[in-house]
């Protein structure tokens, strides 16, 4: 687990947006006109999310985005993983071995086991991922839950649904048209 990047930030905002939808779709172009970020960026991220089982896609003019399991089962680092590939925190590079008091051979008590500084990032990186896989996405969006006030949800459903309602009357008049 490297740099966690913002991608991760705008992956977990949109699944949170889907915990809250149940099951109606949701547009990956809405959810990134929603947090004003290019729709192709944040197809990025859903090909990832769903490549892992997070999501799944919907078709139709009232497609999009759904869970793809239950919030309470999609744990933090289920994303982060997901969106930023498994990769270790720390890339030792056995610096310990390349000393110019040894010259050419490092003895190996230099070089026996693991690094203590490898170590000490193994250790953090163990502590981190289990921190990340104790949290749930349900867990994150009953904290949202708590704090936001329901009227914001409300006008946000409400903005979706004028968005969705706006495509199908679109899909609707290009259909009798042919």
């Amino acid at each position: 687990m490297a740099h966690l990047t913002v991608s991760v930030e705008y992956g977990m905002h949109c699944l949170l947006w889907l915990v809250d939808s149940g099951d109606a779709p949701l547009s990956s172009r809405d959810l990134a006109e929603l947090q004003g970020i290019s729709p192709t960026f944040l197809a990025k991220i859903f090909t990832k999310l769903e490549k892992a089982g997070i999501v799944r896609a919907t078709e139709g003019v009232r497609g999009g985005f759904v869970l793809a399991q239950n919030a309470g089962e999609i744990s933090v680092l289920d994303v982060v993983d997901a969106i930023e590939g498994d990769k270790p925190l720390f890339d030792c590079q056995e610096i310990r071995g390349r000393c110019a008091v040894f010259g050419d051979q490092a003895p190996g008590w230099a070089t026996a086991g693991t690094c203590s500084i490898h170590a000490v990032m193994l250790r953090a990186e163990k502590a981190m991922r289990d921190a990340l896989a104790s949290q749930s996405l349900a867990d994150i969006a009953s904290a949202v839950g708590r704090k936001a006030p329901p009227a914001f949800a409300q006008d946000v459903q409400g903005w979706i649904d004028r968005r969705t309602d706006s495509r199908a009357r679109k899909s609707r008049v290009l259909s009798t048209t042919d």
